[in-house]
This record gives structure tokens, sequence and C-alpha cells, in this order.
């Protein structure tokens, strides 16, 4: 018998990520253990899957520190000034990013450590039929390990391009990527890995399990759901054809990125999109809907929105497709709550995302029909029948004196921005984000752009309490594959009627007019479903409203090649230095960003570089200073 000594690094007791968090994470091994004991007992035999599973980000703190990638996009915002307490994001946004910045997310270190953990339990776990883990069990938890090895190393290729790339080489212990000692493999190569073993896993694993303690296992639709964004970016011009890397190669000469444009890659994409969306309304999954009434006729838009984010699937919310049981909601919560309730006062919104909600009407505020004002003050109360959002005085959406900009938004504004004005029902009160205000001490730990963060906030929650209601991180749901296939198949497949179809489905939960290729009334608006560069418009600014703030739009702007020109200049808000309405509300900088050509991908940390002469860095990277 070999023994071995593996550290296995449990992280049970901040970040439990299966169900319940109770039955797989919540014990602690011996840091040195017989190889042998570990797979004959089933407490080890769960606390390595475990830690297979420890890596999945988390979709609240991590994207929005950590990881970043909520700050990276164009829809959040953190003070310039927490770069003082180590915050790495910060420079990165700021053009002070080079192959010797270091980076949180560490994804070339830490995820080889978790895919060979994947490996290692399946070759060296087995049933154990006495300890009730059955040959069923373990081939489900074998099948999960397969998953998540190219979960990995998709979360690798989103994030660094091209990586050297053995699946089944196992790593020594604390390996790092660089010590695999391999040039890059080309990214389309790492891709089509991926997709095969994430398609076949989906053969084998299980749409939903009955257990309540398995909430958080791989299922079937996880792996289909998380093919179906990969094979979206490939689709995209920032992999697909890009003439950007036409030089681009590995130490053997191999082109990293596809040279040719390939359109078929459009029609895998939204194959993908609807074999996903087939086979998990087949499972029962649907968009999360509330209703304004006992009949269920009429759908209430606003609660329909918030708890799609704030319900678990047990309380009904089937909209969830791959959820991370246990995320830190709370510092995300305590980050977006004023200072002085209890929170940092410091994460907000940007005004380009404020722009970009439509109005009531449905329209977005550039049209000349959407009845959008910018100056000035509302003149009475505005209420909206039909909804049970928390609002002051029943179903008042914006008070009499609202600033102009504010009133007459569709219901996921509401849902997702804290403006001057708005409602806080833990307070009972109107924000006040001037200067000086209740909720503006005028320090980093204030909103540096007169909004804070309201989606994925409970409302029913009091952080000066320490009083937090539970919720799933969700990393993909339905809405994102409706939105996924129209966006693939307008490409592959301009005029399908799907395309519209699948729109309105959002746009019906979201209580805006629908699109027709009819005559605009009070119900559709007209568009013309064969003007593809018209519909990817219309497709596009769909998708940044409806999946705001929950990471997929750093990557959106990435594989559309937008993000050099939308990530770079001056960002605004209102005034922060403002003391009152008469010079609050103003458009004006608050940070100036840069991105450059090379951000498109993390570079190889230059430690890693000198370690392994065969890796080529990322393009672009070269040309900045070390």
């Amino acid at each position: 018998m070999k023994s071995i000594k593996s550290y296995i690094i449990i992280l049970a007791a901040c970040l439990p990520l299966l169900s319940s968090c109770s039955d797989f994470l919540d014990k602690e091994p011996d840091t040195e253990l017989d190889m042998e004991n570990v797979f004959n007992d089933k407490t080890h035999v769960e606390q390595w899957l475990a830690n297979v599973y420890s890596a999945i980000p988390d979709c609240y703190d991590g994207y929005l520190f950590d990881l970043g990638w909520m700050i990276l996009g164009d829809d959040a915002t953190i003070p310039e000034r927490y770069r003082q307490f180590g915050n790495q994001i910060i420079p990165m946004i700021l053009g002070e990013w080079t192959p010797a910045s270091d980076w949180n997310g560490n994804y070339w270190a830490l995820l080889p450590q978790r895919i060979r953990e994947a490996n290692i339990f399946r070759e060296k776990a087995h049933a154990l039929t006495d300890q009730d883990i059955s040959e069923r069990e373990m081939t489900y938890m074998k099948t999960e390990c397969r998953f998540m090895q190219a979960y990995y190393y998709y979360l690798l290729a989103n994030t660094y391009g091209p990586i050297p790339f053995k699946p089944d080489y196992v790593w020594p212990v604390n390996a790092s990527l660089s010590d695999m000692m391999e040039t890059q493999t080309p990214y389309e190569d790492v891709i089509k890995w991926c997709s095969d073993e994430m398609l076949a896993c989906s053969k084998i694993l299980p749409a939903r399990y009955s257990e309540s303690q398995k909430y958080g296992r791989i299922t079937s639709l996880m792996c289909l759901a998380i093919r179906a964004r990969m094979l979206l970016f490939d689709a995209s011009p920032l992999v697909n054809g890009n003439s950007d890397y036409a030089n681009f190669v590995n130490a053997n000469g191999e082109h990293l990125f596809s040279t040719q444009y390939d359109a078929n890659k459009w029609r895998v994409a939204a194959d993908a999109c609807k074999d996903l969306i087939d086979k998990a309304e087949a499972s029962g999954h649907k968009l999360y809907i509330e209703y304004a009434d006992d009949s269920k006729t009429t759908i209430d838009p606003f609660l329909s929105y918030e708890n799609a984010f704030l319900k678990s699937e047990d309380a009904g919310n089937t909209e969830i497709l791959f959820a991370r049981p246990s995320v830190n909601y709370q510092n995300y919560e305590r980050n977006a709550t004023p200072n002085g309730s209890g929170g940092n006062g410091g994460f907000g919104v940007t005004q380009s995302l404020v722009d970009a909600f439509f109005m009531e009407n449905g329209l977005p505020i550039t049209d000349p029909d959407s009845k959008y004002e910018e100056k000035g003050f509302s003149g009475a109360d505005e209420h909206r029948s039909g909804t049970k959002f928390e609002t002051e005085n029943g179903n008042c959406i914006t008070k009499q004196g609202t600033y102009n900009m504010y009133c007459h938004r569709e219901p996921r504004f509401y849902v997702t921005v804290n403006f001057s004005g708005a409602y806080f029902p833990s307070e009972d009160r109107q924000y006040n984000f001037f200067n000086g205000g209740a909720d503006n001490n005028h320090t980093h730990d204030a909103p540096q752009n007169g909004y804070l963060m309201r989606k994925r906030v409970n409302p029913k929650d009091n952080i000066k309490q320490g009083s937090y209601n539970y919720r799933p991180g969700i990393i993909y749901r339905l809405a994102e594959a409706y939105l996924s296939y129209a966006e693939a198949l307008n490409e592959c497949d301009p005029g399908n009627q799907e395309i519209l179809t699948y729109l309105n489905k959002i746009r019906e939960r979201a209580g805006v007019r629908q699109y027709t290729t009819g005559a605009t009334d009070n119900n559709y608006i007209h568009v013309n479903l064969a003007d593809q560069d018209a519909m990817r418009k219309l497709i596009h600014a769909e998708r940044r409203v409806e999946l705001c703030a929950e990471g997929t739009r750093y990557d959106d702007l990435r594989r559309w090649k937008e993000a050099e020109t939308t990530l770079s200049g001056d960002f605004y808000g209102m005034n922060f230095d403002g003391k009152d309405a008469s010079n609050f509300y103003q458009r004006k900088p608050y940070i100036t960003r840069v991105y450059r050509k090379a951000y498109y991908w993390f570079p190889i940390h230059q430690t890693e570089i000198d370690k392994n002469p065969k890796l080529v860095q990322n393009p672009y990277w070269d040309q900045l200073s070390k």
C-alpha cells in the first residue's frame, strides 16, 4: 500500500459549497492521510469531493472583489480610494496593469490544484456500499469531477486564452499550469475538449436531485448551461477569426486563436442554447414569476425580477439552473448599504447602466418617443398598479420632487438602482446622497457617483442589526439561456421568429412592451426582424439590462470586442460634491478608466513566464512595462 502526503485544503469554515453545507463540508480531515484510507472512508471521500467544488466562483463577494468581474465591466463601481485597502481591481481599471500585477483570483495556480484533485478522485475513489455510497452514487461523483475538470479548464481559457493543456496530467501538490513546462494549446482545442466533456457528463448526471442535501451538486443542466455560455463566447468576434491575433503563435509555431471566421460556430452555439432550454423546461424550469392577483393573470414585474435572485429553488425559484449554495452576500450587501446604516456605502452602479434601462413604455431613453426627461423634478407621486413592491405609501414608485431622470422607468430599474430619493425599506425613508446628507459622508465609504447597488440586496435585511436572509449564488439562470439563444440565432439565422419569442419572454416578465413585426400599439413595439444589425443592438441592449451586475457584462464586452471603447475614458455619475439638488444632479466624471488591447486576456504572470521558457505571453502584454 503506497502512502503519500496530500495536503487537502478543506475550506469548510468559510466556503461551504454543497447543499445546506452540512454533510459535505463541516468536517476537518487530517492533513496527512494514507491515500487508501482516504478513499475507504465516506467522510473523507465527501470531503475530497467538496474540495474539488471549492473553486466555483463566489458570484457575490468574489465577483465584486477578489475576481473583480463586476468592477472590470461597466455596470458596477467601487471607490477608487479602496485601493488603499489592497484592492487589486482598481489599478487594473485605471490602466496600471502589467504582467507583474498580482490578482487575488489567481486561477493559474488555484484551478490546476482542483483539477488535480478531481483526477485523483476519478482514479482512486470507489463505491462504499457498506457506508451508503452505492455504485450509482460513485458514478455520479466521478462524473461530477469529470465536469469540474472541464469547467475549471474553461475558466482558465476564458481568463487567459490559450493555456498549457494536458487533461490527463496529474500535477504535483500546489502546482500551477507552468509546472507542466509545456507551451500553450490553441484556444479552440481546449474549448472543443471542454464542450465534448460537458456534453458527455450531461448524458450521465440527472437533471435534478430529489434529495435536498444534494442541492448544489452538479446536474446535467449545469453541464449544458456552462457549455452553452462557453460556446457563445467561442462564436463571438474576439476568438472567431480575430485578425488582431493572426501572428500570435505558441513555441511550436501553432496559431493560438482561430484566424478564419467560422459562421457555423453561431449555429453550434444556438443549438447548445436550445438544447439547454428544451431540457431545462422539460425538467420543470421556467422564468420566476410572481403575480399581482390571486387569479395569476397579471405578472408583478417588480417582485418577479427582484425575487428571481432572492428566492431559492425550494421556495419555488425554478429559474435557477446552476447555483453555488453558499456565497458571501453579507459583504456584498454591506458594501451596498450606507455607512450610517451599518454598511460601507461605496458599492454603486454606473451612470451608463442607469441610462441603459428602458422607459416605462419599453423604449430606450434615446428614442424620441420614449418621453424621457432628464432635467427638472416630478410634480406628483408616481404610482404603479399591479405590484406589491415595497415602496413608500403603497405602490409609490417615485415621490413628488424626484429627479426626472429616475421617473417613469421600467421595473428592473427600480429593482437594480438606489438613487437619491429612492425608498430605503429597512429605515422607512428616502436615500439622501447629497454631500453631507444621511448617506454621503463624503469619504470612500459613500457612493462616489450618487448611486448604490440595489439588485440582489434583500430589502428585508437589516445590516445594522446583522440580519440577513439566505439566498443562493446563482451562476446561471434560464433568462441567460433565452437571451443567448436569441443572440446566436440572430447571427446564424437572421429573421427567425424564435428570436422574438425568447426576447419577448424576458420583456413580458420585466413588465415592458414586447416586440412585434406588426404595428406598434400599447402592448407591442414594431421591429424589423430581418434587419440583423438592428436586432443585434436590441438583443445586446436587453442582455445589458436583464443580466446586469451578475458578472456576465465584462465577458460580453470582451467577446463583442467592445471593451476597448466602452471601458476607456470618463465614467460619469451625479456630482459627489453637490450639497443640494441644484448642484448634485449634474453629470460629472468620477473616474477615468483605461482599457488597452492587451486587457482582453489576463496576462500570464511574469514569474510564470520566467519559470517556463516554453510559455509565450498573451497578445500585446509584452508592449507594457513590467
